[in-house]
């Protein structure tokens, strides 16, 4: 009996967890964002409404692109921007921010190209780590193999890690999708990824035994 509780326990532990953790970032998310703008709203306009801070921020941001879109807002930024790198220190500080932003944020391409596995940090170790892009400039001509950009990130906060380059024939490629890897690094490899391999072979198991049932039908 109390092994029964304890099981049923641990479930409804694991089921609320991932809600209870997910709502309550959300919550602290909304709340940062609501009192960026929030405290202002209210003193102009006397009264203190939830989450129009928030909506206002929103509002802002997207001001911010449609006006960075057109023509005029261009030429405006690019001015900007000029002014910005001829100040020392603050220069470096824009210069830093904005690669930042437009290595995440831009829609283009994603951050990481791909999954892979490598061996660090020595011979017969191997880890996960992400494909940034195709090294090209200074760092491949001093190099004499072709070289890829590969991001390995710490366990179980992926935030920080290493930057290496490495032999493109000393990078394995994985099927598991960003997401999948990511998990398995944030979980400490307790979440494992269903193995691309066994799913595409369950799939053609699958329509073969439903080719031949119809084959059966039909004859």
């Amino acid at each position: 009996m109390l092994k029964e509780l304890r099981n049923i326990f641990f479930t409804g532990l694991l089921v609320l967890t991932p809600i209870v953790v997910t709502v309550y970032v959300f919550y602290q998310l909304f709340v940062k964002i609501d009192g960026l703008l929030g405290g202002k709203l209210w003193e102009l306009t006397g009264r203190r409404i939830p989450g129009m801070g928030f909506v206002a921020v929103i509002l802002l941001i997207l001001f911010a692109g449609v006006f960075a879109r057109n023509f005029i807002g261009k030429k405006l930024i690019q001015m900007a921007e000029a002014i910005m790198n001829r100040i020392p220190l603050i220069n470096r500080i824009y210069s830093a921010v904005q690669q930042l932003s437009q290595a995440f944020f831009s829609g283009k391409r994603a951050v990481f190209q791909r999954a892979v596995l490598i061996e660090f940090p020595k011979k017969g170790i191997y880890c996960i780590g992400f494909q940034t892009s195709e090294t090209k400039g200074e760092i491949q001509r001093q190099t004499k193999k072709e070289v890829l950009s590969i991001f390995l990130p710490t366990s179980p906060n992926p935030t920080s890690g290493y930057l290496l380059f490495l032999p493109k024939e000393k990078v394995f490629p994985l099927r598991m999708s960003v997401e999948e890897a990511l998990k398995l690094v944030i979980s400490g490899g307790a979440v494992l990824p269903q193995d691309r391999v066994e799913i595409l072979e369950e799939e053609a198991r699958v329509l073969e035994e439903e080719t031949r049932n119809q084959l059966k039908i039909e004859s």
